[in-house]
């Protein structure tokens, strides 16, 4: 007759149970040890070199968030290139929070509109800013372009003159509107 064996109860595993096997090099293998060098480490725990960015880039992007003017010339200089119409540059720092700059320009045709937009998102992401926002781009009537501090609205001439956004952010030609209504 055989014995029978006690049954010994199960321990719970521990967090060393659940790592990773370690696997030895061949000489290891023979000697038992296992060098520290074997030891693989999770991904996670990999320190990697840090990114070099070159030093005009850093200057660039610094130059061009610190002054909202030099992102207005960025935007200008777009604008202008690709011959957008009756360009207008408004200050708006007293009149609200949201902005300071608002710049509104014309296309002369849907395509015009898209493709004036698309230029200024590339002259601005090169100049080390993203736009927050664009909208517009798919019907190309209307297209807004948010850039934090500047807002860029790139419209159709029939567009700007039905929604007439001079008159309500500039203070002179609003008053010069309500002298002609007025009849002075």
């Amino acid at each position: 007759m055989t014995a029978k064996r006690a049954k010994t109860p199960r321990r719970k595993s521990s967090p060393a149970a659940k790592r990773p096997a370690i696997k030895a090099r061949p000489a290891q293998r023979r000697t038992g040890k296992v060098a520290s060098a074997a030891v693989k480490k999770p991904a996670a725990a990999v320190k990697r070199p840090a990114r070099k960015v070159p030093a005009r880039v850093v200057v660039q992007v610094a130059a061009s968030k610190a002054a909202p003017g030099g992102v207005v010339q960025v935007v200008e200089h777009a604008l202008d290139e690709m011959k957008a119409v009756q360009v207008k540059v408004l200050d708006v720092r007293k009149l609200t929070d949201i902005a300071d700059t608002l710049i509104i320009a014309s296309g002369n045709s849907d395509r015009h509109v898209r493709s004036i937009a698309d230029r200024v998102i590339e002259h601005v992401k090169k100049a080390g800013v993203r736009p927050t926002g664009v909208e517009g781009e798919r019907d190309g009537e209307w297209v807004l372009v948010d850039l934090q501090d500047v807002i860029v609205h790139i419209m159709l001439p029939r567009v700007r003159e039905f929604y007439r956004l001079e008159s309500l952010w500039d203070i002179s030609a609003a008053r010069r509107e309500a002298a002609v209504v007025n009849g002075q």
